[in-house]
């Protein structure tokens, strides 16, 4: 059974940051690109930003300059690190694992929600 399980989400004002962190049961971490996605109240849910185990990055343009993926293999985790956050970054925020070479070993974590308000 795979799990993903998310943390660091949490109220936060304009401006301030936070770091989410997923940690992912799968077998060989190596093989999954790792993403983080989000979901506005009546809103698609989106993509953030995803990270291949050699490490190359893609994020939203929305993101982009403010965000940051990182991945650590050894531990099995994926961190968000989130500066200069708007209200509309508010979201829940979900944690996702895509095999690289199984298209149905697409996995999510149960979310957590980041509110950018004052």
């Amino acid at each position: 059974q795979v799990q993903l399980v998310e943390s660091g989400g949490g109220l936060v004002q304009p401006g301030g940051s936070l770091t989410l962190s997923c940690a992912a049961s799968v077998s060989i971490f190596s093989l999954y690109i790792m993403g983080w996605y989000r979901q506005a109240p009546g809103k698609q849910r989106e993509l953030v930003a995803t990270i291949i185990n050699g490490g190359t990055t893609n994020y939203a343009d929305s993101v982009k300059g403010r965000f940051a993926i990182s991945r650590d293999n050894a531990k099995r985790t994926v961190q968000l690190q989130m500066n200069s956050l708007k209200p509309e970054d508010t979201a829940v925020y979900f944690c996702n694992a895509q095999h690289t070479r199984v298209p149905t070993y697409n996995y999510w974590g149960q979310g957590t929600q980041v509110t950018v308000s004052s």
